[in-house]
This record gives structure tokens, C-alpha cells and sequence, in this order.
């Protein structure tokens, strides 16, 4: 079953998934509520706790953290971010504190994870920037960051396949593309060497 929205969150960490919000086809967090969905899908924010005062301002707010994610984390792919984006980063990473979060038992008897009290827009932009942080100062997982082969694609993602051999976000998506490409491409070029149109 798809997501709600269009998102994704099949990049390896919270904030790869915030960077497939945006680019192709189109922009992901267009308001509130794709915004809020965005944060339960994520895992920002546990299931059935949505936080109170989700409005435009946090959309806009996570869109300028995205924007400086992507800049940081290409950058970094590429040889190294730039020492005002790194201080940018850890500003926001060390802006409020993480929100409290309490173990309370399901109706099935089961805990799950909940917090003492409503987030706020700045605690949740931390915990990003804070898994963004993770990211990049461990060797392993960065080791693991790739971009997206897909025509097109933008995506960067964690490689932890066998091999570190991955090549697309998705192989459901961009992988399946360009096999079909692939396909179009050596169909019409058989069919050019007998003389027949593909």
C-alpha cells in the first residue's frame, strides 16, 4: 500500500526521508497535514500522537531544514559541506531538546511509545538534524550513502545491501525504469539490425 502523500520512507534514516519530500515528481510537504504524515511515517513522532499547532509555519520551518540537509549531506557526498552549513546544521541539531517520551501499554497489551506532552515544531526539527548528525560523524553509515543511478532521481539513500552493490533509491522505482529503458533500448536496436522498426 502506498503512503499517504507520496512519501517514502525507505532511504535508510529520518532525515534521507525528509530529502525525498522534495524533487521528482513534485513537492511532498505541501501543508499540515502531509507534513504530519510525514512525521508519524517517519517515526518522529509515534503512531496516533499527532502533535498540536502543525500549520504553515512548521511546513516552511522543515522545509528550510531540508534544504540545508540536502545541501550538507551532498555536499559531503562530493568531498565536504561548507563550515557555515556544518554550523547551521549544528544549530539546529542543538536548538531544544529531545521530547519526553513515556513506554504506556496498547489496548492489546503491548507498549508502545508515546510522549508526556505535545512536541513542539523545534524539538522534532532537533531530532532530524540530530539523526543527521548520527549519520554523518559515523564512519559506517556514511560509508553506506549513496545517490540515486535513476535518470532523473535525486534520492540519496543508504546502500546496505550485500556487496554495497546498490544502485537505485528503489528498486521498485527507478530500478524497474531502467529496466524497461534498458529493454526499449535493446528491442529497438534489434530491430534496427534486421531492418524492422522497433
Amino acid at each position: 500500500m502506498a503512503a499517504p502523500y507520496d512519501l517514502r520512507f525507505d532511504c535508510g534514516r529520518i532525515c534521507l526521508d525528509l530529502l525525498a519530500t522534495a524533487g521528482a515528481p513534485a513537492e511532498r510537504l505541501t501543508g499540515p497535514e502531509p507534513l504530519t504524515a510525514w512525521l508519524t511515517g517517519a517515526g518522529v513522532l509515534p503512531g496516533g500522537a499527532p502533535p498540536d499547532g502543525v500549520d504553515g509555519q512548521w511546513v516552511a520551518r522543515f522545509r528550510e531544514l531540508r534544504a540545508l540537509l540536502r545541501r550538507v549531506v551532498c555536499d559531503e557526498l562530493r568531498g565536504g559541506a561548507a563550515d557555515a552549513d556544518l554550523a547551521l546544521l549544528n544549530a539546529a541539531a542543538a536548538a531544544a531538546a529531545p521530547p519526553a517520551v513515556h513506554a504506556v501499554r496498547a489496548a492489546d497489551g503491548t507498549l508502545v511509545r508515546t510522549f508526556l506532552a505535545p512536541p513542539d515544531c523545534a524539538q522534532l526539527l532537533a531530532a532530524v538534524a540530530r539523526d543527521a548528525v548520527g549519520l554523518l560523524t559515523d564512519a559506517t553509515a556514511r560509508g553506506q550513502l549513496r545517490e540515486c543511478a535513476g535518470e532523473g532521481c535525486s534520492l540519496v539513500y543508504l546502500d546496505a545491501s550485500r556487496g554495497r552493490r546498490r544502485r537505485w533509491c528503489s528498486s521498485e522505482v527507478c530500478g524497474n525504469r531502467e529496466r524497461v529503458a534498458r529493454h526499449r533500448r535493446r528491442t529497438g536496436a534489434q530491430g534496427a539490425a534486421h531492418g524492422t522498426r522497433p
